[in-house]
C-alpha cells in the first residue's frame, strides 16, 4: 500500500499495526483509488449522503484516520509493573529510602531499611526492595544484620518474609544464607520453610539442612532434617564447639 504524506510518523505507526489489520486497510485504500473522483456536478445532492465513487474513497480516508489515531494512542502508552502486587493491583503509597523501627520499652528491637517500598492496604502489607534489617539485643546493641532482595511486612503484626539471596550475618561471625525465611516478631524467631535449604557457616565450619529455626542472633538454632556438617576447625569458636549455636 502506497502512502503519500504523513511523514515518518505515519510510516512508523503503520509499521506497528498487526499484519491482518494492515492488509484490510490496504484493500480498502486500493479499492478507493480504483474509482477516480468524478467532476463536481451542478446538481445539488442532499448533505450527508455519499454517492458514486466518492463513497469508497471517503471510507478509506476515515479508516486511515481512525487507525492512525488508535495506533498513535497505543504508542504513547506504557505498562508499569508494580512490585509485589498481583495482576492489576496498584499500590496505595510508594516511598523511596523507606525505614521502619520496632521498639520494646524504648529500646530498638530491629530497624528495617529499604531502597523502595509500596503499601497495599487491601492486603495490609508493605512490599520492600533492597532490604536490610538490623537486629539488636536487650541492651540496644546491634547483634546481627539481615539482607535480602525483597521483603514483605505485615503492617499489624510486623512479621516479615524475606526472599531472594537472604543472608543473616551476626557480629560474632556466624553467617546464615538461604532463599526465603520468615521473621516472627512477637516470638523473635526466624523460621525457614521446610522445603528451603539453609546454610550456616562459622570459623570454617559449615552446616546445611532443612527446617531451620533460630533467634535473630543465631545463638540457638536448629535444623529439623537432612543435616550435613563440614568441620574444618577444632577451635571452641567453631560452629560445633561450645557456644557454636547448634541446638
Amino acid at each position: 500500500m502506497a502512502i503519500r504524506g504523513g511523514g515518518a510518523l505515519a510510516h512508523t505507526v503503520l509499521a506497528a499495526l498487526p499484519p491482518a489489520l494492515l492488509a484490510w486497510l490496504s484493500t480498502v485504500t486500493n479499492r478507493a483509488l480504483a474509482f477516480p473522483l468524478a467532476a463536481p456536478s451542478r446538481r445539488s445532492r442532499p448533505v450527508g449522503r455519499a454517492r458514486g465513487p466518492a463513497g469508497p474513497a471517503r471510507a478509506a480516508r476515515w479508516a486511515l484516520v481512525v487507525l492512525l489515531a488508535l495506533a498513535a494512542g497505543g504508542c504513547g502508552r506504557q505498562n508499569r509493573v508494580w512490585p509485589g502486587g498481583v495482576s492489576g493491583e496498584l499500590p496505595d503509597q510508594e516511598v523511596s529510602d523507606f525505614a521502619l523501627t520496632e521498639t520494646e520499652q524504648g529500646t530498638p528491637s530491629w530497624k528495617l531499611y529499604a531502597r523502595y517500598a509500596a503499601t497495599y492496604n487491601a492486603r495490609n502489607v508493605v512490599v520492600a526492595r533492597a532490604v536490610r534489617v538490623d537486629f539488636f539485643d536487650e541492651k540496644g546493641r546491634k547483634s546481627s544484620e539481615l539482607t535480602a532482595r525483597e521483603g514483605e511486612i505485615q503492617k499489624t503484626t510486623r512479621d516479615m518474609t524475606a526472599r531472594g539471596n537472604v543472608v543473616l550475618q551476626t557480629v560474632e561471625g556466624t553467617r546464615m544464607s538461604t532463599e526465603e525465611l520468615r521473621f516472627m516478631n512477637r516470638e523473635q524467631r526466624i523460621v525457614a520453610p521446610p522445603t528451603q535449604l539453609v546454610r550456616v557457616e562459622r570459623a570454617g565450619d559449615t552446616l546445611t539442612g532443612y527446617g531451620f529455626e533460630s533467634d535473630p542472633a543465631l545463638k540457638h538454632f536448629e535444623f529439623k532434617s537432612n543435616v550435613k556438617a563440614v568441620v574444618r576447625s577444632n577451635s571452641p569458636g567453631g560452629i560445633l564447639g561450645p557456644g557454636g549455636g547448634k541446638k
